[in-house]
């Protein structure tokens, strides 16, 4: 228990200081498009709930949103006040800041041990769970993100992306496409090449 206990710890801390890192380093987690931002520092919190569980996977997903405050707090873009309470004044911008984050440590692990079940003996079908975990762990945060802007800031976010309220879903639909399935298929890429190395070194520990 004692050993299971310390491996968790070892492995939350490591995961927390990758994202720290991909924090500070410009370009690296968040990559400026436009009036928004993409962003993997999903995919840390994605391998974490994979490893360690739906519990550390939303607390790893709420380091992530308050990241993502910070970030929207310290540097000011068109689009901060979505995420950051400071610029906004509004406490929505939490919500859309954590609740899609924390989430993104829940997803995955339910999703991949659903898929699991059809895969006990094919490694190529763990692949294809592991892909789908990561692919659908990064929709998680892009589809609840990008609606619930949407449905809390309309008329604001029309403003900044330059368009009406009556015409603003089609161009949510647009990010959606044109970042968020790219981030999601570069997320489940690296989650399936690095969860399946994490497997192996958890096997051999036990």
């Amino acid at each position: 228990m004692r050993n299971k206990s310390t491996e968790q710890l070892v492995f939350t801390a490591l995961f927390m200081g990758i994202m720290l890192l991909m924090f500070f380093f410009p370009f690296l987690g968040f990559i400026p498009l436009g009036p928004i931002n993409a962003t993997t520092l999903h995919i840390p919190v994605i391998i974490g709930s994979l490893i360690l569980g739906p519990k550390i996977g939303a607390f790893l997903g709420g380091f992530f949103g308050i990241l993502s405050m910070i970030r929207s707090t310290t540097t000011i873009t068109l689009s901060s006040f979505v995420f950051s309470p400071i610029v906004s004044g509004d406490f929505r911008s939490v919500i859309i800041a954590m609740v899609p984050r924390i989430l993104v440590g829940i997803v995955p692990y339910f999703v991949y041990q659903f898929l699991k079940k059809f895969a006990k003996t094919s490694p190529s079908k763990r692949s294809i769970s592991l892909l789908a975990a990561g692919f659908l762990g990064s929709m998680t945060n892009t589809l609840l993100v990008m609606n619930l802007i949407y449905f809390l800031f309309m008329d604001q976010y029309a403003a900044v992306m330059q368009t009406t309220s009556d015409a603003l879903y089609g161009v949510i639909l647009g990010v959606i496409f044109t970042s968020g399935i790219p981030e999601a298929l570069v997320a489940a890429a690296a989650t399936a090449a690095v969860t399946s190395v994490l497997f192996k070194i958890q096997k051999r520990n036990s």
